[in-house]
């Protein structure tokens, strides 16, 4: 299958034909493996190719799911499939193997996709650029002196350059959705509990950290949805299920939104002028389309809220810290962490049990007052970023810095998204507009608390309105050269 076929299929595309017998998933596998060969020595997204593991799962019958033999690539942080080592982006964990799938890998290989491989991922995912000192930088497909984001800026650089239709990704504060803006990407950060994080975790960073993917078209990530989402036995929570399936959402016509429009973070953070032209950009194509938009923001003490986060980032990471290191005999300290997550942990280890308790305190407070904001609202849009992609370095995570100086840097540069994360609503970053230097810069729609079927409908509406797959960047699989 030539490179140019293979990419401009989406994943279920590609799965309509195998089921039709047109192409086989090896056939698939092979254009997957000739793109990573192609381009990611120009990215660097993919840090570990596992053909064989690919090649003997292709030699037993593959199940019947919706994205039936189709090659998938893993974040290397978070989710784990048995027998493959996962690194999380860290000195202090390479190596470190599971002999079992987790709860979502397992409805991955259900779902019928054929894992290749793992991407890069900051360390710990404690970045919102992906340039982990283990594994070195990865280089956005669009300007590959920038970064595509982070931290599933793996993932999101192997799908821009047409290495996979689709790829997995987890979000703590932004990371589907920075990645997808800086990508040209569909990525959709579900409600918190729609997707088990089991079973080795109850919930991930307290609950603010969630799984999906991140993919080139909006049914695709839906269809996923569809396949992933739902409890597991022993989880604390679950978010309600959904009416009908998301894939259906993507098709319907979205009844007349009321949508709110805003500019400026809660922080008071600048935002560059691209970034507010594309959101204003976005705010004319949904009033085009007939929906009401009315400038507002939601009013929450975010210096509170980043106090809250800084507590509960430091303490998770003293916790991974701690158990990877007495798990794999390794000391944590400055030569097996990098500065800021070292710094972190030390924050974590300091930290007395009263300020989690204050961060869940503050946390309710937040998701009170922005949940209020929505009764008058159907979504809210905004920025995904505050910031163009930015120029690798500019996100230096082992670039010395006190916990609490670290993540205000992070968020001042992407303030938009961790709110989302705080109050567990689904959100979504839309690549609607390029720059005039050719980079894309998406915009972010968040909808009520377990509503992702309106965001599902929007999408689909804009995709159809002002369709982006079509744009390539200057490094993708299919170019020449």
């Amino acid at each position: 299958m030539h490179l140019d076929d293979y990419t401009r299929y989406d994943a279920l595309g590609l799965a309509e034909l195998v089921g039709r017998g047109e192409v086989t998933p090896t056939e698939l596998l092979n254009a997957a493996l000739a793109a990573v060969a192609k381009v990611n020595p120009k990215l660097n997204a993919v840090i570990d190719v596992r053909e064989a593991d690919a090649r003997n799962l292709l030699q037993t019958d593959l199940l019947n799911g919706p994205f039936k033999g189709v090659p998938f690539l893993i974040k290397d942080l978070a989710l784990h499939a048995a027998g493959i080592p996962t690194d999380l982006g860290s000195r202090l964990a390479k190596g470190l193997l599971f002999s079992h799938d987790t709860t979502l890998m397992a409805h991955y290989r259900r779902a019928g996709l054929i894992l290749m491989g793992r991407t890069n991922t900051p360390e710990f995912g404690n970045n919102a650029s992906t340039e982990p000192v283990l594994h070195g930088p990865t280089r956005n497909p669009w300007d590959p002196t920038r970064s595509p984001g982070g931290s599933s800026g793996g993932t999101a650089a192997a799908v821009a350059a047409g290495i996979v239709p689709m790829g997995h990704g987890n979000d703590g504060g932004g990371s589907l959705r920075i990645p997808a803006s800086h990508c040209a990407l569909f990525g959709l950060k579900p409600t918190r509990g729609r997707i088990s994080v089991g079973p080795d975790m109850a919930e991930a960073i307290q609950g603010i950290a969630v799984e999906h993917v991140l993919s080139r078209s909006v049914r695709d990530s839906a269809a996923m949805l569809d396949a992933s989402q739902g409890p597991a036995v022993g989880d604390p929570y679950f978010a309600p299920p959904p009416e009908r399936p998301y894939l259906e959402d993507v098709q319907r016509e979205p009844r007349r939104l009321r949508i709110a429009l805003s500019r400026t973070p809660g922080s008071g953070a600048t935002v560059d002028k691209d970034c507010v032209a594309a959101v204003e950009d976005a705010a004319r194509l949904c009033a085009s389309l007939g929906h009401d938009i009315i400038e507002d923001a939601p009013v929450y003490d975010d210096a509170a809220m980043l106090d809250g986060l800084v507590s509960v980032w430091s303490s998770f990471m003293a916790l991974w810290a701690e158990g990877l290191g007495g798990a794999l005999g390794r000391e944590a300290g400055p030569d097996t962490l990098e500065a800021t997550t070292w710094a972190a942990v030390q924050h974590g280890r300091a930290m007395k049990a009263s300020d989690l308790q204050q961060a869940s305190a503050t946390f309710n407070t937040v998701s009170r007052a922005v949940g209020a904001f929505f009764n008058t609202y159907d979504l809210l849009l905004t920025p995904t970023t505050g910031i163009v992609p930015p120029k690798l370095g500019v996100l230096d995570a082992n670039t010395p810095r006190t916990a609490a100086e670290w993540y205000r840097h992070v968020f001042t540069l992407n303030p938009f998204t961790v709110l989302f994360n705080v109050t567990g609503q689904p959100a979504m970053s839309v690549p609607l507009h390029w720059n005039a230097e050719g980079l894309p810069i998406g915009v972010q729609f968040v909808g009520h608390y377990a509503d992702e079927s309106t965001l599902f409908r929007l999408a689909g509406q804009l995709e159809q309105a002002r369709p982006w797959s079509v744009r390539r960047p200057p490094i993708h699989a299919a170019n020449e050269g």
